[in-house]
């Protein structure tokens, strides 16, 4: 397969590497870009790459909750303008609404009932009245015996860039009260699951995979290498344990006081964390960079 400078400059800005040791991971893996970053990461020449790092969609997500029950409702606008705007901000509200009344997947939610219109009515209704595309995109439900929410970077109350929630057992004032630092936790690590137990097993398998490989190459050019029964039993196991310390929610050091775990701080609370959600705008989307000043040569030319 044919590199190009386009696939080198995504790697590069995915992961940190530089230019040839990218142009190099794309050589070796003919050009597939999740190959590639594995590559650089077993050679120690980049980090994990996470897709959100390359997200650029516009909206908002709008959170609500009531009796145990929590949404958190994503709706993609084409600019951030209009996600500023009242009347988008109106829609996000309404349409979050509806969906913790009726909402349980986006397909239900596009065919429920706002002001006598189905809710992907009105959405096209907006479309054609403002001019600008608007997609909704995501919903999460979320419940339990107490559901907290939280919005960071809030647009107005209840919307936001990201929407958390998280659901808990246990007294609900004290649920209520950890909860909330709980949500901000969430919104700030960005765990992939909740506990190991939870994690997709293919991520678990292709980390094990990378860490294997990055142990062995490292051991193999070392001036003092280390039994292969060391490297087996303490140095891949003891870099997994770091993987999902870092990577699940109860595993995560509590950013509100690093000195225990989410999990410790949940029991000395006397609650037990169930279940969350986690939903920022366009996390998942790669959107197209313009070149403003190619774009203004380009109207200028005619």
């Amino acid at each position: 397969m044919a590199i190009t400078a386009q696939m080198v400059k995504e790697l590069r800005e995915s992961t940190g590497a530089g230019m040839m040791d990218a142009k190099k991971a794309l050589v070796e893996t003919d050009g597939n870009m999740e190959a590639a970053v594995d590559w650089l990461r077993t050679k120690g020449l980049a980090k994990a790459a996470k897709k959100a790092d390359r997200v650029a969609a516009e909206g908002l997500v709008g959170v609500a909750v009531t009796d145990g029950r929590g949404v958190a409702v994503e709706i993609n606008s084409e600019t951030d303008f209009l996600a500023k705007s009242p009347d988008f901000q109106a829609l996000v509200r309404e349409v979050t609404k509806v969906a913790l009344q009726t909402g349980e997947s986006v397909e239900v939610l596009r065919a429920a009932d706002l002001n006598g219109e189905t809710v992907e009515a009105v959405i096209n209704g907006a479309i054609a009245r403002i001019g600008e595309n608007m997609t909704l995109r995501r919903l999460h439900v979320l419940e339990g015996d107490t559901v907290v929410s939280y919005v960071h970077n809030a647009a107005t109350e209840g919307m936001g860039k990201i929407g958390v929630l998280v659901a808990l057992k246990g007294p609900a004032d004290k649920a209520a009260v950890i909860g909330k630092q709980f949500a901000m936790h969430i919104a700030a690590t960005a765990p992939m699951a909740l506990s190991e137990a939870h994690l997709d097993p293919m991520i678990v398998a292709r980390e094990l995979t990378v860490q294997t490989q990055k142990a062995l190459e490292e051991n193999a050019s070392s001036a003092k290498p280390k039994p292969d029964a060391v490297i087996q039993n303490n140095i891949i196991p003891g870099r997994m344990k770091r993987f999902f310390s870092e990577n699940t929610l109860l595993g995560q050091q509590f950013v509100i006081n690093p000195d225990v775990t989410v999990e410790q701080a949940a029991k000395e609370a006397g609650v037990e964390i169930t279940g969350f959600a986690r939903v920022m705008v366009g996390e998942g989307i790669e959107k197209e960079k313009e070149d403003f000043a190619a774009e203004v040569a380009k109207t200028l030319a005619g």
